[in-house]
């Protein structure tokens, strides 16, 4: 739910279908996407350095698509009595795996091989400290958490599109923020299965003001994250 969006002004009602937020706007019913707006822009200029270096953000860029894919079956082999959601996340797992047969082949029509080691993703773990200890609060921050990063993957995603001068790295970017912002939204809706709205977006708020903090303070690279 946009927590700062300029439909709050007029809203005369806010309710839960299906645990989908619909505001009451001018008199008509508007479905909400669930995921929050970024606390922090990523600069245009982030997308040029990335570029100026671009075999090395695509090894990124393909390490970061197996981990999402594992992350979602993580949630499976973690949550096996979550039934409602375990469709989806296979589903989402597979899609993050689809993606990354696509980055490779982009890799291999570019001759650049897959990385043997990958350098050790800060951005991740400070995300990853925030966690609560409990089980249950710790499930929840993970869940919110694969929304924001897959958030923050799709704003990185379209700034790449938009800076590129190839027309098939601009085309290809494109596509993938697309279902990246997808991603972002389906997570919110897994924990909305669990917890309360109010302190699911409570939370996600919290964290997503962190996420901002921590992408402000690191250095920029070739890089995804």
């Amino acid at each position: 739910m946009q927590l700062n969006s300029p439909l709050t002004d007029g809203v005369t009602a806010l309710r839960f279908c299906n645990r989908i937020p619909v505001l009451t706007f001018a008199g008509k019913a508007i479905k909400m996407k669930l995921s929050l707006d970024l606390s922090y822009a990523t600069p245009p200029e982030w997308a040029v350095q990335a570029l100026n270096n671009f075999d090395a953000f695509l090894c990124d860029h393909a390490d970061c698509e197996r981990k999402a894919s594992s992350m979602a079956m993580s949630f499976v082999a973690k949550c096996p009595d979550k039934t409602e959601i375990i469709p989806e996340l296979i589903e989402t797992a597979l899609e993050e795996l689809e993606h990354f047969q696509m980055v490779y082949a982009l890799m291999e029509a570019r001759g650049v091989q897959l990385a043997a080691q990958m350098p050790k993703d800060l951005y991740i773990a400070e995300l990853m400290a925030l966690c609560r200890s409990s089980v249950d609060e710790r499930l929840m921050d993970r869940m919110l958490l694969a929304s924001i990063i897959e958030c923050r993957g799709a704003e990185r995603f379209r700034l790449i599109a938009d800076a590129a001068e190839d027309e098939e790295i601009k085309s290809f970017y494109k596509k993938l923020w697309t279902s990246e912002a997808k991603h972002g939204h389906i997570f919110v809706k897994f924990a909305l299965n669990y917890w309360p709205e109010e302190a699911v977006f409570t939370r996600l708020k919290t964290l997503n003001e962190a996420e901002g903090n921590i992408c402000e303070k690191l250095p920029w690279r070739p890089a995804l994250h």
